[in-house]
């Protein structure tokens, strides 16, 4: 690397490691490790390595990734513009692994961006439960937002709040909670050469703080008997082992769940050898640490009931073993008629008299869904302006909050018009859309697809169901699987992939 490691760093990491030092030293001069992780929600493992031409070793500790070989671009292959995959640094795949998800879970991701874990908790949920995101950086949420659209991502609401007030508006209520902390970032310095210029001796004190203040905020927000996992990308001891054990000397109903010393996980420092840490001499990938702590069921003395229970999850969040309703209608009044910002979305909030902007929209959506969709997805209906989304969440459990997707984005609705939008068509599979085609990524044609180019299609091409007409929105995949939308007239299709998301 270029740039030079500071002095007090290496010193310290001299006497962190002993006899050891040389060998992490030498690391430096070694080129970083890149690792995709397949995308579940749309395709498994076995599928995508029969299909990719990426050669693919898979990483220890997590069952979904794989190392790619040094030079391989899979940013650059149409499969990663359908989801199929995110790009992500093979240590930083393994905070999730530890954190057990299941579907149906209730999973808080509150330093989320720019979307790697939470993604990967999206796929272990399949669909099932909710995963809220958080970052509390306004900007770093746009990237966040679109790698959960891209992902396919059904049950998904990203926030742009600070830890205190979502532990404010839901105490007690998820079942798990990663916390990937901001930190000092000392174990991506081989990776990034401008962390290496912005650390200071005093740096890794200052997270330390603003660390500790996360993890009180997530002991509120979790469930009786939860889990809670906290990772860093650093070596410092007080950002990991102390910031662990100022926690817990703090809140006596958790507990470490020893991980430390096995497999690729070296065991934590002193007290904590529980936790675990990832040194890039020991594993190809970069630093990392995790500890896993669970809360051990009790409730503190004189607090207040636990309220997780009277939010209600839409059906298609919660989980499907004897608890989805069925022959329901699909889609439900959003709650109290209002739109952005809390605000009744139509002139008298849908109280009489007027038909309300929700009433509008949710009518021209569901005229549209009747001959596109099938099923019509569920969820509590949201609208913002005059955009349209289903949360996994009554809109009236958001209130207060800054949602940068209050759920999955439907589309828009002009001129009474409801027009689809692309995160609708990433999370959709073939079978659920009227029309559907599949473009060949070896022809070429699916990367002009993502170039926005118009295509000629026959019909016979398309994937038509009985009674729907050719002419309308197609769900275009990409050797069957999906990435957008076209329309279909006369033998030519119309692109519809969003300029921002194309190839370049």
């Amino acid at each position: 690397m270029a740039a030079q490691l500071p002095s007090t760093f290496t010193q310290r990491m001299k006497e962190l490691l002993g006899t050891e030092y040389q060998q992490f030293a030498d690391t430096y001069k070694e080129t970083p490790y890149g690792g995709i992780r397949v995308n579940t929600l749309k395709i498994t493992v076995e599928a995508l390595r029969a299909l990719t031409p990426l050669g693919l070793e898979p990483i220890p500790w997590c069952p979904t990734g794989f190392y790619t070989e040094e030079g391989a671009r899979p940013g650059k292959h149409p499969y990663y513009h359908a989801g199929l995959y995110y790009i992500q640094e093979p240590s930083a795949m393994a905070p999730v692994e530890l954190l057990g998800v299941e579907p149906g879970d209730r999973v808080l991701d509150l330093c989320a961006a720019p979307g790697g874990k939470s993604t990967q908790i999206a796929a272990k949920l399949q669909g099932e439960g909710l995963l809220i995101s958080n970052d509390l950086h306004s900007e770093r949420t746009k990237a966040l937002a679109k790698n959960l659209e891209l992902y396919g991502v059904r049950n998904g609401i990203v926030l742009n709040e600070s830890p205190e007030r979502i532990a404010a508006a839901f105490p007690g209520f998820f079942d798990k909670i990663l916390i990937d902390a901001p930190c000092s970032g000392e174990g991506m310095f081989r990776k990034d050469e401008d962390m290496v210029r912005q650390w200071e001796p005093d740096t890794p004190a200052k997270y330390a703080a603003m660390q500790r203040e996360i993890l009180n905020s997530a002991a509120m927000a979790l469930a009786p008997g939860g889990t809670l996992v906290y990772s860093t990308c650093t070596f410092s001891p007080e950002e990991n082992e102390g910031s662990i054990a100022t926690f817990l000397a703090a809140h006596p109903h958790f507990s470490v769940v020893p991980v430390g010393g096995t497999g690729s996980f070296a065991p934590g420092f002193g007290e904590l050898a529980g936790t675990a840490r990832l040194w890039p001499h020991k594993v190809k990938g970069e630093g990392h640490f995790m500890a896993v702590l669970r809360h051990d069921g009790t409730a503190k003395p004189g607090a207040e009931v636990d309220t997780a229970d009277d939010v209600t999850l839409s059906a298609a969040a919660r989980p499907r073993k004897g608890k989805a309703e069925s022959g329901k209608s699909t889609v439900r009044r959003a709650e109290n008629g209002r739109g952005k910002g809390g605000r009744p979305s139509g002139r008298d909030g849908g109280r009489g008299g007027q038909v309300s902007a929700e009433e509008t929209a949710l009518s021209a959506y569901r005229d549209w869904a009747r001959e596109q969709l099938s099923p019509e997805p569920e969820g509590h209906p949201v609208l913002f302006g005059d955009h349209l989304y289903l949360s996994p969440l009554p809109q009236a459990t958001l209130n207060g909050l800054k949602a940068v997707r209050p759920g999955w984005y439907l589309g828009q609705v002009r001129n009474g018009r409801f027009i689809p939008g692309h995160p609708l068509a990433t999370a959709l599979r073939p079978e659920e859309s009227s029309r559907s085609l599949s473009l060949s990524s070896a022809s070429g044609e699916a990367v002009s697809y993502l170039k926005g180019e118009t295509l000629a299609i026959p019909e016979e091409r398309l994937v038509v169901k009985p009674g729907s007409p050719l002419k309308g929105y197609v769900l275009v995949c990409i050797d069957g699987y999906s990435a957008g939308w076209g329309k279909w007239q006369d033998g030519m299709l119309k692109n519809e992939y969003p300029a921002g998301w194309r190839w370049t």
